[in-house]
């Protein structure tokens, strides 16, 4: 691709020429295409290319029909009155996929036990011991939960709207700091991966310990309650685990960040936090409230249809989130990588003082939002104060060109530059993109 105006060869995925500033998109329309689905918008609801980017770009079926049999086999084996069988496929069948595709697509290919590790079995073991400590304890004085009831109390509504939620939150955010802190870790990318993962270890635990009574009953026929054990299973195993990992995803890229190293503890990562809790507060709050309908199968069918309401809202915005990733991954490979103007794998990368995307070698300008760099002193974006205003355009999406670049491009670089920088960094407000 060559500028239009002063017709520089340009990498793949610049919004502006980093010579002269040239915009290169030709509309609106060019900004909304998924970074790794040119065929998709980046608002839609599509679940694979979401939390699988990398799978979807290379095999956008495999996973697809992954889910697909999980469902079937979960929801046969109900009906075959085998609940046990049934329970334990959909609580691990959306992590046996997601471990198997982050192998399958070598993410992490220098780290894979440490990463599955603190990402998964930390978060799942901290949260079987959290469940079945306030389930234990607390059982008794809620009045109405998942498991049915019929009146509401005070101590049912503090535990499931704001116990569950914040706690949990703040389970699931240990594994995926200390991985994003580490510095072949520290992309947006990574960051958003593992809070997914560390969010459906949650789930897979928490369901497991709900309804442990479930597995030690055995084998039964369902009887003329099969539609609410297939709606429960669906809930529970496929829909909760989604909305949970999505949710703390958001807040983990927040850690993360963009530029160079990770943000850490900022008030944006903290605000994200609060994100997280809330997609969880609306989730368990209206599980709990919803449990308090007397008809069994009318309840659980309205909680997965709030399930599904909330999984929706949160697939759009990590798509959001994700795209920005996508775009810093595709920056930073041309960056490194470009024939004429690229620093190589082991090269300080300078960063753009407006947006933080990486800058090619001698850019004039960001390629990301345009702005001018050349009078801005390299490396200085990080420095302790306010953060600079964002240019509109900045992560909001990339051109469809972007999805050219090489496949490791939307895998997190193992070389990222100097230390991690301190807390203040400036970072691109995500929402501000949309």
């Amino acid at each position: 691709m060559n500028c239009p105006r002063c017709a520089t060869d340009l990498p793949a995925g610049f919004l502006f020429c980093h010579v002269c500033g040239q915009e290169l998109a030709a509309g609106e329309a060019d900004r909304r295409s998924f970074a790794v689905k040119p065929d998709e918008p980046v608002r839609s609801f599509r679940l694979v290319s979401t939390i699988m980017p990398t799978g979807a770009a290379e095999r956008p079926r495999t996973y697809q029909i992954a889910f697909a049999i999980a469902v079937v086999a979960a929801l046969g084996a109900a009906l075959l009155g085998w609940t046990p069988v049934a329970l334990m496929v959909a609580a691990f069948a959306i992590p046996i996929v997601y471990i198997v595709y982050l192998y399958d697509v070598n993410l992490w290919e220098d780290a894979p036990v440490p990463v599955t590790g603190l990402a998964f079995l930390l978060t799942g073991g901290l949260a079987a011991v959290f469940t079945w400590w306030w389930r234990s304890l607390l059982s008794p004085s809620l009045g109405a939960s998942v498991d049915g009831g019929s009146e509401a109390t005070v101590t049912g509504i503090l535990v499931m709207v704001l116990l569950v939620p914040v706690v949990g939150e703040l389970i699931r955010q240990i594994g995926p700091v200390l991985l994003a802190s580490r510095p072949q870790f520290d992309d947006l990318m990574d960051g958003l991966t593992f809070g997914i993962v560390s969010g459906v270890a949650y789930s897979t635990a928490d369901t497991l310990v709900r309804h442990w009574a479930l597995i030690e009953g055995g084998f039964n026929s369902p009887g003329d309650g099969w539609s609410t054990w297939t709606t429960l299973l669906l809930l529970e195993g496929f829909v909760k685990p989604l909305v949970i990992g999505t949710a703390t995803g958001i807040a983990c890229a927040e850690f993360s960040g963009l530029g160079r190293g990770y943000d850490g503890f900022t008030k944006r990562y903290a605000i994200a936090v609060g994100e997280a809790i809330m997609w969880n507060v609306l989730y368990f709050g209206g599980i709990y409230l919803l449990g308090l309908i007397e008809t069994g199968w009318l309840s659980v069918l309205l909680s997965l249809v709030w399930g599904l309401l909330l999984l929706g809202g949160l697939l759009l915005r990590v798509r959001t989130v994700l795209q920005t990733g996508l775009l810093e991954a595709a920056l930073e490979n041309a960056a490194r990588f470009h024939a004429d103007s690229g620093v190589g794998p082991d090269g300080d990368l300078q960063f753009c003082p407006a947006c933080e995307m990486p800058l090619m070698a001698g850019a004039a300008f960001c390629g990301a939002c345009g702005q001018a760099v050349r009078a801005t002193a390299p490396g200085h974006h990080h420095d302790t104060g306010a953060a600079p205003d964002r240019a509109a355009t900045a992560g909001a999406a990339v051109a469809p060109a972007a999805a050219s670049a090489p496949t490791g491009a939307s895998a997190a670089p193992d070389t990222v530059g100097p230390p991690p920088v301190g807390p203040d960094s400036a970072r691109l407000d995500d929402e501000e993109a949309l």
